[in-house]
């Protein structure tokens, strides 16, 4: 039975690492990261999941680039991935507190470290990231471009929203694949469908195959909990099995012995029967009877932990709903903030291009503005320059320079 359940667990706990390294993200931490970090451990002798929480918590990774962690101190983390830090942190925990178990740690991203304007934006300085960040969306977290004639206040104000509409529409349509993904996952589906207002969008589709990586790996990580639920039920089934052939034998066992002394009862009246042959059988009893009583007891026990797997089976499916209900709700509440955001972004655009005494040539003047961008990466400890454009992606810690020289509009 240890052994079975032992195996059943470890299959447990590894998979759930496997599932955590996969859908982790090849992205390489830096110093100001802010993580998230969850300690959970398998424990095989009591066949239940022990949650670290002196050790779970947020956490950043200071000026040196390290992690410091209660009980574990300092961790290096600038360089490398969440997967290998969540990696190290169970092992050493394992070797820590000599557990035999290996903890699983999941390690995830609650900030990045912010981004950098410089040079001709309205508000240079920092910034917070966010994945999908591009120069483009970048410059208008600054206010857009900047302008020293007063006169370009209306191109500027343009710009401006046209960034904002940039990122707003950016924003609606993650959310509209993640608000289809939690609905595949609500109806059991295999496969995620593309919403139609991006079916034809090329930007959508790396999104997409980001959402169906993380609806697989979610699904596969409920999956091994209820299949661990199941296979432990099954064990404890069989192990009532055994009790009750083992309750016969003893059953059986129990009515020869009475069937001896009754014997003997009758020889001890003929005078024919030995004392110590009678103690050893009443003996013999009593060591059966108390046998078949340990027996019940362990079948009674064996039932009420089948009763609570089923009751924690019920419980983990009704909180996975419940999650999806809530996520459901929140992404559709962001929709329609992100719907009047979008909203009011087009209508300063369409009325920055009314108020400006050339409207009609507002964007060719903007198009042939000689805009210069580039971006400063420390790459293994050394600063580049990188020349971009406004579709190149930014990386957190990045500074993104701005060069402008825009035409005046009369």
């Amino acid at each position: 039975m240890k052994t079975i359940t032992k195996t059943v667990s470890a299959a447990f706990t590894v998979a759930l690492l496997l599932a955590s390294a996969a859908s982790a993200e090849e992205y390489r931490l830096g110093v100001m990261d802010k993580l998230r970090i969850r300690v959970a451990e398998w424990q095989t002798a009591e066949g239940a999941i022990r949650d670290w929480s002196a050790v779970s918590g947020d956490y950043s990774i200071g000026a040196d680039g390290a992690l410091s962690l209660p009980f574990i101190g300092q961790l290096q983390a600038d360089g490398r991935t969440a997967a290998e830090l969540s990696v190290e942190i169970g092992k050493k925990m394992q070797v820590l507190f000599g557990l035999k178990d290996l903890p699983s740690a999941s390690v995830e991203i609650a900030e990045y470290r912010p981004v950098y304007l410089s040079g001709e934006v309205q508000t240079p300085g920092a910034y917070p990231y966010a994945p999908g960040l591009t120069v483009l969306k970048a410059v208008s977290f600054g206010g857009g471009l900047r302008r020293a004639d007063p006169g370009q206040r209306f191109a500027r104000d343009f710009l401006r929203s046209e960034g904002e509409a940039a990122v707003y529409v950016a924003e609606r349509n993650r959310l509209l694949i993640r608000r289809a993904r939690i609905v595949a996952e609500m109806s059991g589906a295999k496969d995620i469908e593309m919403p139609k207002e991006l079916e034809k969008s090329e930007e959508a589709r790396p999104i997409m195959e980001s959402e169906k990586a993380l609806m697989t790996s979610r699904e596969k990580r409920l999956r091994l909990q209820l299949t661990a639920l199941a296979d432990l039920k099954s064990l404890l089934d069989n192990e009532i099995g055994s009790l009750g052939k083992k309750s016969e034998t003893q059953t059986r066992q129990l009515e020869l012995v009475h069937g001896d002394l009754s014997k003997m009862d009758a020889l001890a009246e003929k005078g024919l029967a030995i004392s110590s042959r009678r103690l050893a059988l009443e003996q013999r009893t009593a060591d059966l009877q108390a046998a078949l009583l340990d027996i019940d007891t362990a079948t009674l026990k064996a039932r009420q932990d089948i009763n609570k797997a089923g009751q924690d089976e019920t419980n983990l499916q009704n909180d996975w709903d419940a999650q999806l209900a809530q996520e459901l709700q929140n992404t559709e509440q962001e929709l329609d903030t992100l719907a009047l955001k979008l909203g009011t972004s087009r209508d300063l655009m369409s009325e920055a291009l009314m108020q400006s005494s050339d409207a009609a040539s507002l964007k060719g003047g903007l198009s042939a503005a000689n805009i210069g961008y580039s971006i400063l990466r420390t790459v293994k400890g050394k600063a580049e320059e990188i020349r971009a454009t406004e579709t190149t992606p930014v990386l957190p810690g990045d500074v993104v320079k701005v060069d402008v020289n825009l035409p005046v509009t009369q």
